[in-house]
This record gives C-alpha cells, sequence and structure tokens, in this order.
C-alpha cells in the first residue's frame, strides 16, 4: 500500500469515529506531498467496492485501505486536479454513481460568515439551509448548518439510508456554520442533520431554515426546487410601498386556514388529520368572502410549520416553511399572490417570543442550549412549556430578523403581528418570585429583546416599505408604536388589550347595570391616542371557556344579538384600526375548535344572517368614509358629544376627518329602552343622513330608528350652535353625517 493512501493516524480515528470536523481535508482528491501524485479518499461504511471513473470516463477500481469502510486510489505522475465521479457497489447488487461530495470548495463566503456572526446578514435564507446549485456541470444541493458547539455534523436522509457517517459536514473556520455540497441530490429528497454533541450523543435534528417540510407527524425537511415563484401582483407591490396603512382603513378578519371552512368549500373529514384545505384552493373562497363582507386584510394565525393542530400554530419547529397541512410553499405564494390581486393585504402571525422543546427541533440544537438559554430562569417559560429565544446572541437575533425578512420577501407578506411581545419585554413575565435573573442594571426589562425588538422594526420600515409590524403587547409598556429614532420600539400598530377587556366586560353586564360600569366604555379615550392602537376581537377571547363574542352578550336571545351589532357599531367607529376573528361575524354559537369547520349553517337562521349583514354595512359605512380612519391616532380625530349620560346608558362622540370638514356621529343606546326626543348637539347646521342605524328590521333589530335622516333644530346643545331631536333604538347603535350639497 501506497504511503500517501492512509492519513494521519488522528485523522483516521476522528473519521472512523464519526468525529471529524473537516472530512474535506482528507477525502475527495489531494496532491500527495513532495510527490507529483494525487490520491483519492472515499468514505463509506456500507460500500463494497468503490471505482473512480475520470473525466475521461476510465474506470478505476479503488483500494480497501481500512476495513471501517475507507477507499483510496492514487494517480501518479499529476498534480493537475481532474473531474470525476465515484460509483458505489453493494452487497445488495445496488450501485449508486455521483460526483464526489468531497471535491467541492466551500459554499460559504466570509462576508456571509460575518456577516451572520454580527447579526446582520438580512438574507440569510439565501445561503443557509439546503439551496439547489451547480457546480460547473454537477448539480446537487448545499447544505449550511450553525451548530458551533457539535463535534461533528451530517446531512442524513433517504440517499444514504439515514447513516450520518456517509455525508459529514466541514465546519467553516470559527463561524459555527457547517457545510457540504452533496451531488445529485433533487427537489423533494428530504433530510434532516445529524449532530454528534461534546458528550458524545447523537441525535436527529429538523434544519432549522428549513423550507418545506414534511406534514406532521412526520418531521424530516423537504428541499425545495430553489426556482421563484413566478409573481403576478406588481399593481400591488409597487402601492404598497407609497401607502401609509396608518392614515386609510384597515379592516382585518383574523383567520385560521384548517378550520374557515367558508365560501362552499368542501367539507374536511375531522377523522382524517391529513385532509385539509389546500393553499390554492381556499385562496378563491377566502378573497370571495373577505371582497363580499368589505374587510381590507385578512390576518393568518401562524403559518409557519408546528407539530401540534391544537398549539395553533403558536408552537413553531420550522420556521422558515409554510405548514404542509395546506401544501406547499409555491402554493403558499400563490395564496397571497391571489389575495393581492384581488386588493386584499395579507398579514402573518410571527412567533419569536418561544419555542416548543420537541427533540427534532431548536432546542439544545448542538447538544447546548444554541438559541436558547442554558438557565431556565431566563431560558424557560415554565407556564407554557417553551424555550425562550437568546435575544442576546448574535446569530440567533439573525435567524429571527432573517425569518421575519424571509416572509416579507420571499411570500410578499403585507405585515406581521408578533406574539406575546410583553413575554419579551420583561424578564420576570409569568415568573414568581425569585425565578427570573434581573438585567445588569438589576431591573426587570429585558435589554437583548428590546435591542432586538427595535433592529428589526427600523429593517422592516427600511427594506419593506409599505408593510406594517402589529405588537401583540398587553401592558402599558411607553412608546411601542413610537419610532426608534425616538426611543420606542418601532412597531407600526399595537392591539388594544385594554379596550378589548373592558368593552367586552360591559358589554355582559345586565343593561340594568350598565350605568355603574359607564367607564368601561369611556376610559380607552383616555389612552386612545398615546399608541397606534388595532381594535382586536381575537381569536383569544372565543375559546378556553371565555365563550364566542355571540354568547357573552348579555340577556335572552333577541338581546345577545342586539347587543352583538351595538358592539361591532362601537368598534368600527371607535378610533383605532379593526380586527375581528372569524366566525364572530355572523355569530358562532359555540366556541373556536382548531379541528372542527366554522357553523355556517347557522346562516339559515334570520339573527344570525342580519349579524353577518350588520358586519357587512359597517364595513362598507366604514370604508366609504374617511372620517371614520383618516384620523385614528390623533385627538383631533375624535370628539365626546355627551360622555355623561351614565344614567340613560348612552353615548354619543364625532369622529372628524383630518381637515375637520365632514364630521361622523355616532349615537349608542346600551339600554332596551327606546328614547324619544333625545336631542343631540351637531357642529353644522342641515340635514343628517342616518347612514347606518344596528336596529334595522333587515339585521333582525325592532325597525325603530330615524327613517334614514333628520333635520338639525336651531337649538344650541351639547356646546354646538345646532342639534338633532332622534329616536334612540333599544340596545342599538345609529351613524350620522351630515348630507352633502351639489
Amino acid at each position: 500500500m501506497s504511503e500517501h493512501l492512509l492519513p494521519d493516524k488522528n485523522s483516521l480515528d476522528k473519521l472512523l469515529g464519526g468525529r471529524h470536523t473537516d472530512p474535506h481535508s482528507v477525502l475527495g482528491m489531494h496532491n500527495c506531498p513532495g510527490n507529483k501524485s494525487l490520491v483519492i479518499r472515499v468514505f463509506d461504511p456500507m460500500a463494497e467496492e468503490v471505482i473512480i471513473i475520470t473525466e475521461k470516463k476510465e474506470a478505476v477500481k479503488a483500494q480497501k485501505i481500512h476495513d471501517g469502510g475507507l477507499f483510496a486510489i492514487e494517480f501518479s505522475g499529476t498534480e493537475k486536479h481532474f473531474g470525476y465521479e465515484v460509483e458505489k457497489k453493494f452487497k445488495d447488487g445496488t450501485s449508486f454513481k455521483s460526483a464526489d461530495p468531497y471535491c467541492f470548495l466551500p459554499g460559504v463566503g466570509e462576508l456571509d460568515q460575518h456577516l451572520f456572526n454580527q447579526g446582520e446578514h438580512h438574507r440569510i435564507y439565501e445561503f443557509m439551509g439546503a439551496h439547489p446549485k451547480t457546480y460547473g456541470t454537477v448539480k446537487g444541493v448545499l447544505f449550511t448548518v450553525w451548530a458551533p458547539s457539535a463535534e461533528r455534523v451530517s446531512v442524513v436522509g433517504d440517499f444514504n439510508c439515514w447513516d450520518g457517517r456517509r455525508h459529514m459536514m466541514r465546519s467553516i473556520g470559527s463561524s459555527g456554520i457547517w457545510e457540504i455540497f452533496i451531488p445529485g441530490l433533487v427537489q423533494g429528497d428530504i433530510y434532516k442533520f445529524e449532530i454528534r454533541a461534546r458528550n458524545g450523543d447523537v441525535f436527529l435534528k429538523l434544519d432549522p431554515y428549513a423550507y418545506r417540510t414534511e406534514l406532521r407527524p412526520k418531521t424530516a425537511a423537504v428541499v425545495t426546487s430553489g426556482e421563484p415563484f413566478l409573481w403576478n401582483d406588481s399593481n400591488w407591490m409597487a402601492k404598497r410601498k407609497s401607502t401609509s396603512w396608518l392614515d386609510g382603513p384597515m379592516n382585518i378578519y383574523e383567520v385560521h386556514l384548517g378550520s374557515w371552512g367558508g365560501g362552499g368549500l368542501r367539507e374536511t373529514d375531522p377523522a382524517n388529520d391529513s385532509d385539509f384545505h389546500d393553499y390554492r384552493e381556499i385562496a378563491h373562497k377566502l378573497s370571495e368572502y373577505v371582497l363580499e363582507m368589505g374587510y381590507t386584510h385578512i390576518q393568518l394565525l401562524p403559518i409557519s410549520e408546528h407539530p401540534l393542530d391544537q398549539s395553533w400554530g403558536y408552537q413553531i419547529t420550522a420556521y422558515y416553511a409554510p405548514t404542509a397541512r395546506h401544501g406547499k410553499p409555491e402554493d403558499f405564494a400563490y395564496f397571497v399572490d391571489y389575495m393581492h390581486q384581488k386588493g386584499i393585504g395579507v398579514i402573518m402571525d410571527w412567533v419569536p417570543a418561544h419555542f416548543p422543546k420537541d427533540a427534532f427541533s431548536l432546542g439544545r440544537f448542538d447538544g447546548t442550549s444554541l438559541y436558547e438559554h442554558m438557565d431556565p430562569k431566563q431560558g424557560e417559560h415554565r407556564d407554557w412549556g417553551t424555550y425562550i429565544f437568546n435575544y442576546g446572541r448574535s446569530e440567533v437575533r439573525n435567524f429571527l430578523i432573517g425569518n421575519a425578512l424571509y416572509w416579507l420577501d420571499r411570500f410578499h407578506i403585507d405585515g406581521l403581528r408578533v406574539d406575546a411581545v410583553a413575554s419579551m419585554l420583561y424578564l420576570d413575565y409569568s415568573k414568581e418570585g425569585n425565578d427570573w435573573i434581573p438585567n445588569k442594571y438589576g431591573g426587570k426589562e429585558n435589554i437583548d429583546a428590546i435591542n432586538f425588538m427595535k433592529r428589526l422594526n427600523e429593517l422592516t420600515n427600511e427594506l419593506f416599505p409599505g408593510t406594517i409590524m402589529i405588537a401583540e403587547e398587553s401592558t402599558a409598556w411607553a412608546g411601542v408604536t413610537r419610532p426608534v429614532y425616538l426611543n420606542g420600539l418601532g412597531y407600526t400598530c399595537k392591539w388594544n388589550m385594554g379596550w378589548m377587556h373592558d368593552t367586552l366586560e360591559y358589554f355582559k353586564k345586565d343593561p340594568v347595570f350598565r350605568s355603574y360600569h359607564h367607564d368601561k366604555l369611556t376610559f380607552s379615550l383616555w389612552y386612545a391616542f398615546t399608541e397606534n392602537f388595532i381594535l382586536p376581537l381575537s381569536h383569544d377571547e372565543v375559546v378556553h371557556g371565555k365563550c364566542s363574542i355571540l354568547d357573552k352578550m348579555s340577556g335572552d336571545y333577541w338581546q345577545k344579538f342586539a347587543n352583538a351589532r351595538l358592539l361591532y357599531t362601537y368598534m368600527m367607529t371607535h378610533p383605532g384600526k379593526k380586527l375581528i376573528f372569524m366566525g364572530s361575524e355572523f355569530g358562532q354559537w359555540n366556541e373556536w375548535d382548531c379541528k372542527k369547520l366554522l357553523d355556517w349553517s347557522l346562516l339559515k337562521y334570520p339573527l344570525h344572517k342580519g349579524l353577518k349583514k350588520t358586519l357587512q354595512d359597517l364595513n362598507r359605512t366604514y370604508r366609504e368614509n374617511p372620517s371614520l380612519w383618516e384620523a385614528d391616532f390623533v385627538q383631533a380625530g375624535f370628539e365626546w358629544v355627551d360622555v355623561s349620560d351614565v344614567k340613560q346608558s348612552v353615548l354619543s362622540y364625532i369622529r372628524w376627518d383630518r381637515n375637520r370638514k365632514n364630521p361622523v356621529l355616532t349615537v349608542m343606546n346600551c339600554t332596551p329602552v327606546v328614547r324619544y326626543d333625545y336631542r343631540i348637539g351637531v357642529p353644522f347646521e342641515g340635514r343628517w343622513l342616518e347612514l347606518f342605524n344596528s336596529d334595522a328590521s333587515f339585521y333582525g333589530g325592532s325597525g325603530i330608528g330615524n327613517k334614514g335622516a333628520v333635520n338639525t333644530d336651531n337649538v344650541p346643545f351639547h356646546s354646538h350652535p345646532f342639534s338633532l331631536n332622534l329616536t334612540l333604538p333599544p340596545l342599538g347603535g345609529a351613524i350620522f353625517r351630515p348630507e352633502k350639497k351639489n
């Protein structure tokens, strides 16, 4: 045996023991030291015979130089490297031929490594994960993964019998990144990373940057084609760049794709866990319904891959992969593209606050707490049974920020609703006693998470103008929607959880007692302009024993519907953008169940049909009247007419447009008593049109109102020079505006 065939003992031991951090230094083609010859080494413990096929198509059998599966051959008289293929033959008579994975230069550049380690690679998704690639004429897939504390990382799949000895990756410098190019792999191949930890443990992990996964309960990643989707939404995208949603109407329909099932979609089979509507099928039906109802946006519960249906997507295992439940990534791109062509914005729930402990996912990824903190006082949400991201680690920040940018870039998502922001802001969130670690100043603020969110919002605003970032933040943290340069967190909007809680508590009360809780409806206006608020009646309010929106309402059957219509009138005329969860618009009786379709059959009943019609007309009224959205976030856009009629539980207020020329008046009677000759002061003389009356008979109401219009009286009232003499319907809300003169 030539002395050049065997590597040095240390390298050989590491290779055979599955502990080599740079197998490319041993395997593949190498110049022999001090000799004009080349050696090619191939390692495959399962191969019986290895044939080297040169670029001249000469087939030469390699020598098995170690029983562990190491083969080698020396080519004398040449120092010039040449192309070749490796053919492996196995005991069962099968064979496999491809280019040698160990003869290619690293596919990760120094600048990519540097930016990633600094946490500033804004297109990290273009080189991490699995990417189809061509070197010369050789096609295959380049794999990269970050696992700085691993002793060895391999790519495994059906293509190598899930044997981690056969495609060991190399570690790139001190970056913590491992990579390998595997020729011959194609779209649809499944894979995982096999990781050997420093303590000798060997385990399989899903690629953190997987762009597609198998359908649960399977958990492997799937190689995608790498081909860009052919978009048809250029008009929408061009308009989006110059659109400020803060100054326009935003009325969001929150949807869980797995259980929406409206618009005539086929019934799914609850007994079949693999029976889902696909993205393309849903796109057509959902867009049709959204347009019918008059919403401006949809907001999807998390789309990223998650193993447990009952988590609704909030325990994510593959942040870069649209869930396989509804199809492939290109199918989801089609979904967004189709929505945009129909003029509908798409917002997506995004969950950077925590991740599940599933063994195949991010937790203890390389045998250490890589993405999370080691100390459970910092690294765990005990209530949720999940890990907390380590926002102080540059590569973790890059993983998350890159993920946000990925959805905005590759899938044209119009905005992200960031889940559980409060849990990121506070180190002691949902922790008892001393079960948390203060920051370096002794405080409870999570400085690393704050800096992460600020940078996230700076980049999304800079790189994708016209997109929106929404914070689900449930505390009184100041400046959530203030720009970063003014020391805010930089979000576009924030959910108004206080408004939601107070409002629903009020409408649960029997009208007899509402006069004692008048402040539940008025208090929100004390802080309504401190942030850019969205008013949410979300999925969180119709689960876990909280009852559906309709079932929360007080009173008998008729009164529940009347209260719901009044609630929606209040919501649509209160300052702030709007969000409502699917099913609430037609009066779903039961709490939402992610395993069941919405009960669309209720629409055969008049009151449910009337409630749906109520929302349609409210949405239309909202969009057609800029006063209801143009000055949402400034005090000048809102004016109380009478906030003090506590005894009768009546509220009246005006919404103004930016120029204060087109007032829209809302009057709410929160009791089941008709109020005749109820005088309301108004700023302008003339005929005021009754744009909407929630008690109209075609909504299922009693039909009491003001016959479509009322003329002003020259009677000063409520500090205004004119007034209207109104009839207020029971448990009803009415919206008026001055008639426009030709």
